[in-house]
């Protein structure tokens, strides 16, 4: 078959530094390329490379060829959606500049990603993270591309809206569409994929079809991709609570998504359920970053007031929250490493000096050497930018770390790293995940929301298979 996309020693660099090094492949219509590593291996620049673009700073050579036009899912949805702008306005521009009827244009792409119409009237934060993945797919269908290119799709999506997205791919591609997958997901590589290419510091060293190279890698650090998997986490003795909720009901608009919640946080949390359910707005309540609530956060015996701006130095400093979206969660103009530093100075009062000494000595410790942490945010991939912002709320010495979806997005390995670096915190930890292997991991108990409300809670070494069930 004739490749819509052919790539041919591609090449990246940026500040001296080899990002992709002779990258090559070949993708027909109708059939799905996977491109798999660890952080910072490549594969991005190389996707970004398929559109005809690249991140400041880079500088791109080789050969792409693209019959047709691209569409691209990015990996952060939110990052391609006007938070200002009604769905339906955006995609009526968006159909203005392909040929044919808008209205049609619009409604065919809704269909194929399967998007219901009534979702155009709102605006994207009234939308779960899964819409908003469904939507940004929709939007990269507008115009029917050749091409589509989704980077980690599946992030951070409960297993069932991660089966749902896995089919609405699929159907993409037996529509014809050629789907280059850039993931660290190996159970969507299972699912989608008819070749694979394993990046590894931005060179292919390993490649070919999807049923023999996941079933027989010839690599270690392929088989290490595919094989890392986080063991069950030893019981952790019961304490008292270092945080209650108490009748907790938050707001978006007019919609109420918590709805009474009650909970105590020991030593290591885990909140779990659907997009949607509620699980990111209570992080967000426990941190202060979302005002519209009702009920009582407890620090200890302690009111924690509602709102971020009205808590002291000592409250912000004991609940530190770490976002999914590593790289939303930093200014691009400054330095990993100030940015870091910061918090130790801010929120414990260290001399500068002494703060950045203390920001490189832990950030060398989830394996970020000096020479990374100097650049700006950009300079890093998601992994390395997830551990920096890991680092960054540590420094502050919290009682409490809310980590929302913080292992979604990473490779196994990398993955595994940050597990290990979450096992030993020495505070209390609220795991808000779909990654149910971290939860096995880590945490003592387990909470679960289904629109708004609390429906089950209890030990994860008896709770955990009925979660499962739950989420399927």
């Amino acid at each position: 078959m004739n490749p819509v996309v052919r790539v041919e020693d591609l090449r990246a660099e940026a500040g001296g530094q080899r990002l992709v090094d002779g990258v090559g492949f070949a993708v027909p219509a109708g059939r799905v390329l996977a491109l798999v590593g660890a952080s910072g291996s490549g594969k991005t620049t190389t996707g970004l490379a398929l559109l005809g673009e690249h991140a400041a700073g880079v500088s791109v050579s080789g050969r792409v060829e693209v019959r047709g036009r691209v569409g691209f899912v990015p990996q952060q949805p939110s990052s391609a959606l006007n938070p200002v702008r009604r769905l339906g306005a955006v995609f009526r521009e968006i159909a203005a500049s392909h040929e044919g009827d808008p209205d049609e244009l619009v409604a065919t792409a809704l269909r194929r990603a399967r998007v219901s119409a009534d979702l155009l009237r709102r605006y994207p934060h009234q939308l779960s993270g899964g819409q908003q993945q469904r939507v940004v797919l929709a939007q990269a269908l507008v115009g029917d591309p050749a091409v589509l290119v989704a980077d980690e799709p599946t992030t951070g999506q409960d297993a069932l809206t991660r089966a749902e997205v896995v089919a609405e791919l699929a159907a993409v591609v037996a529509h014809g569409t050629a789907l280059v997958l850039l993931t660290h997901d190996v159970e969507v590589v299972r699912a989608l994929a008819d070749e694979v290419v394993v990046l590894r510091d931005g060179r292919v060293v390993e490649a070919g079809p999807a049923h023999e190279l996941l079933t027989d890698p010839r690599q270690d650090y392929t088989r290490a991709l595919l094989d890392a998997v986080p063991p069950v986490a030893a019981e952790v003795p019961e304490r008292a609570p270092r945080l209650r909720v108490r009748g907790l009901t938050a707001r978006h608009r007019d919609v109420a998504v918590l709805r009474d919640v009650d909970l105590d946080v020991g030593e290591r949390l885990a909140v779990v359920g659907r997009s949607g359910s509620g699980k990111t707005t209570l992080g967000r309540c426990l941190a202060g970053l979302h005002r519209r609530s009702t009920g009582e956060v407890l620090l200890g015996d302690r009111p924690l007031a509602r709102s971020l701006r009205r808590r002291p130095r000592a409250d912000l400093a004991a609940v530190q929250y770490v976002f999914q979206d590593a790289r939303a969660s930093f200014d691009q103009h400054r330095s990993v490493l100030d940015q870091v530093a910061r918090t130790a100075v801010r929120l414990r009062g260290a001399r500068p000096e002494h703060a950045r000494a203390d920001a490189l000595a832990a950030l060398g410790r989830v394996g970020l050497d000096e020479h990374a942490v100097l650049r700006p945010p950009r300079g890093l991939s998601g992994g390395e930018l997830q551990r920096a912002a890991l680092v960054r709320a540590l420094l502050a010495e919290p009682e409490v770390l809310v980590c929302d979806e913080i292992t979604s997005g990473l490779d196994a390995v990398t993955r595994a790293g940050l597990l290990d670096l979450l096992a030993g915190v020495p505070c209390a930890l609220v795991l808000i995940s779909h990654d149910l292997d971290a939860v096995a991991r880590l945490a003592d108990r387990v909470v679960v929301l289904r629109a708004g409300r609390v429906v089950a809670h209890g030990p994860v070494t008896t709770t955990l298979d009925g979660v499962k069930e739950r989420m399927q």
